[in-house]
């Protein structure tokens, strides 16, 4: 059933494609177009250069009227990011407008990264520490972001190890072995038998 907020993520989703911002990517899951997975790297010349952090965002059917409730999946150390992920972003709350759109939601949370807002802090930790011990929070920072790099490539590792396996069961059981072209050893056997 294609609903006003679907085709309004279709053309997000089109437009990403199409035109995608520098350093954040994102698409709908196979299963639900109103459940997305995004990426955003880490800004340059900042402590979150190089990271690579993934996020969900989910819709509901008053999309583009509401924002999407949007989380870090990836372990982020931030003033304006909960424990869970969920993120304070003026945007994705009161001042929220409907001409934005997914590409608009991920740069501003990219822009979030270098700016935080430490006085409307989510972690009064990181906003503490932002303010008064820069050097203590960068710390931390690189900390999750040499976490992103693992989390990424174990979920890539993953991903790859998914494909294997589905491939595996994909392929169907002829009814007749079918003769395999192997090359004899020296002993006129085949290398391949036990």
């Amino acid at each position: 059933m294609t609903t006003p907020s679907r085709r309004r993520l279709m053309r997000d989703f089109k437009k990403l494609q199409e035109d995608p911002p520098a350093g954040v990517s994102g698409a709908p899951t196979e299963e639900n177009i109103m459940v997305w997975e995004a990426i955003i790297f880490g800004p340059q010349d900042t402590p979150f250069e190089d990271g690579t952090f993934k996020l969900t965002l989910e819709f509901t059917e008053e999309y583009p009227n509401k924002p999407p409730n949007v989380k870090f999946i990836s372990k982020m150390f931030h003033p304006n990011v909960y424990a869970d992920g969920s993120i304070c972003l003026d945007i994705l709350q009161n001042r929220w407008s409907p001409t934005y759109d997914v590409a608009a939601v991920l740069t501003s949370i990219q822009s979030l990264l270098d700016e935080p807002n430490p006085n409307s802090p989510a972690n009064s930790l990181a906003a503490q520490l932002y303010q008064e011990n820069r050097r203590e929070y960068e710390k931390r920072v690189h900390a999750v972001v040499e976490q992103s790099w693992m989390a990424f490539n174990e979920d890539e590792d993953d991903h790859e190890k998914k494909e294997d396996r589905s491939s595996l069961t994909a392929v169907e059981e002829p009814n007749e072995p079918e003769p395999m072209e192997t090359e004899e050893g020296p002993s006129g056997m085949h290398e391949n038998s036990a």
